[in-house]
């Protein structure tokens, strides 16, 4: 009898989920993780720990999300809805609709009961107070959709679901990389040929989920798929997601899928280390340029970094930053918004400079004083008169400019100014592996390889140039928690 129902590849959220899910529907259930334990956690650990689910506003959430809120905060909270629909149409518009459409319903419908799932596993939540809201008339207003986060952010969240998965007698081995899915004569997954610091094992078992990651940190799959020059990029969370998942699915005949030119990267302070620093986590990334401009060596604005909330541009601007001179952006502010930048643009861990007029900002950026001076006269010249609000889409744009600023426009003309230098940190890729609606692995002919699972971001076909914020965990833990229930009755013979 073999000693494990499943194997759960990884050990980030998704892999996680998938694990409590497996063991929770009566499965024996081992995780192998590729990094060692003071490394543990994949990407999610470095994320901000938010979630992007369907709710009807506070009163909903309030039931079994957020559990633990008091009176007075709620009376403090403005939470719009975020239904059905409105998460289905901004999904499809900034992918193109070109996200597949059976994983996005399952992703949707299934996003608010994972939620309270996730809670019943002692996984707790608390708004995001610092991030995603912006107080108006004494009150915390939410905006852009991912409002909720883990507490502790990814790294508690991470240790909260291992700690569930302790008590669950789940085990779990370190330093232990998957390097090959092993095979019957019949294509069925028996199990994963593993690499460890002694050698080489094969560890069987009925079942097997890879749930450890795209290739964000391998710089010659990066090369390959993403285009010259991505083998330079920051690397924003573990060192060890190199496609090894994606790449032992591929051998024995798995569809690749998904956008696999793409990614989700975002603004990255420029003195942040080549992967994830376990201390600062994800505050080097620099996500307040719509209170102001960005603009790249040449003095020159390069988006509209009003185009639309910060959650649904951030993950492709990243892309536009690789794209400039020495894949760099200056994020210019003045004193009306200086006091509204998010908590990550307050560590000391920060690349910045102040100056009392824009031709010391340019001489001390080393940037083109004339040029610089010019944007920013043009951009205040071109801003409108409508009234500025920043927990809403306000329409105070620009005119006359290329490109516009279509949203919050405010003059930059309120000294001291200060200038965040950043770069592209990557963060995950988009293109891996095709699942059906049970998370089973497809082939080339569109059949299920027998007893093989993906949940995570090495599973592709739901982003596609651009990314909702807050989805990636959400994605993780829904399509986790599918893949470990289907594994689960697969190996049980349920199925």
């Amino acid at each position: 009898m073999d000693r494990y129902d499943v194997i759960v590849v990884g050990a980030g959220n998704a892999a996680l989920c998938a694990a409590l899910s497996a063991r929770e529907n009566g499965a024996r259930v081992l995780v192998l993780e590729r990094a060692p334990e003071d490394e543990k956690g994949g990407n999610s650990y470095f994320t901000a720990g938010g979630f992007r689910f369907v709710h009807e506003g506070l009163e909903d959430v309030s039931r079994d999300i957020l559990t633990d809120l008091s009176e007075a905060e709620r009376n403090q909270i403005v939470l719009p809805s975020h239904s059905r629909q409105f998460f289905y149409d901004q999904l499809m518009e900034i992918t193109h609709h070109q996200a597949d459409e059976d994983l996005a319903h399952i992703l949707i419908d299934r996003s608010r009961p994972t939620m309270g799932w996730l809670r019943s596993h002692g996984i707790r939540f608390v708004p995001m107070f610092g991030r995603q809201s912006y107080v108006v008339d004494g009150k915390h207003h939410f905006y852009g959709g991912v409002n909720i986060e883990a507490v502790g952010g990814g790294a508690g969240l991470v240790e909260a679901e291992l700690a569930r998965a302790e008590k669950l007698g789940i085990e779990i081995r370190y330093s232990t990389a998957a390097i090959a899915l092993l095979q019957s004569q019949d294509r069925t997954v028996t199990g994963v040929k593993v690499r460890t610091k002694s050698g080489y094992e094969e560890i069987s078992a009925k079942a097997v989920i890879l749930a450890c990651g795209g290739f964000e940190s391998n710089p010659e799959m990066r090369v390959r798929y993403l285009g010259p020059g991505w083998d330079l990029c920051r690397v924003r969370g573990t060192r060890h997601n190199m496609g090894e998942g994606i790449q032992m699915a591929l051998a024995i005949g798995a569809r690749p899928y998904g956008n696999w030119s793409s990614c989700h990267a975002c603004e990255w302070d420029i003195s942040a280390p080549p992967y994830g620093d376990r201390w600062v986590l994800d505050n080097f990334q620099k996500h307040s340029y719509p209170l102001g401009i960005m603009v790249n060596l040449d003095a020159q604005r390069f988006v509209d970094e009003g185009e639309n909330y910060r959650n649904l541009t951030y993950a492709k601007f990243g892309r536009e930053i690789m794209k400039q001179p020495r894949r760099t952006a200056i994020q210019i502010f003045d004193q009306q918004t200086v006091a509204m930048l998010r908590d990550e643009y307050r560590i000391k861990e920060v690349t910045k400079l102040e100056a009392n007029t824009i031709e010391e900002l340019a001489d001390g950026l080393e940037l083109d004083r004339d040029a610089l001076v010019r944007t920013v006269r043009e951009f205040n010249e071109a801003c409108g008169p409508e009234t500025y609000n920043p927990a809403i889409l306000d329409g105070k744009g620009t005119r006359g400019i290329v490109p516009r600023k279509s949203n919050w426009a405010l003059p930059i003309n309120k000294p001291p100014y200060v200038a965040f230098i950043t770069t592209t940190g990557i963060t995950f890729t988009f293109g891996g592996l095709q699942i059906n609606t049970q998370g089973e692995v497809q082939d080339m002919t569109d059949q299920s390889i027998p007893g093989l699972y993906a949940a995570g971001e090495l599973v592709g076909g739901l982003f596609y140039e651009n990314y909702p914020g807050g989805t990636g965990l959400m994605s993780g833990s829904v399509f986790g928690k599918l893949a470990g229930e289907s594994a689960s009755a697969y190996a049980r013979g349920v199925a």
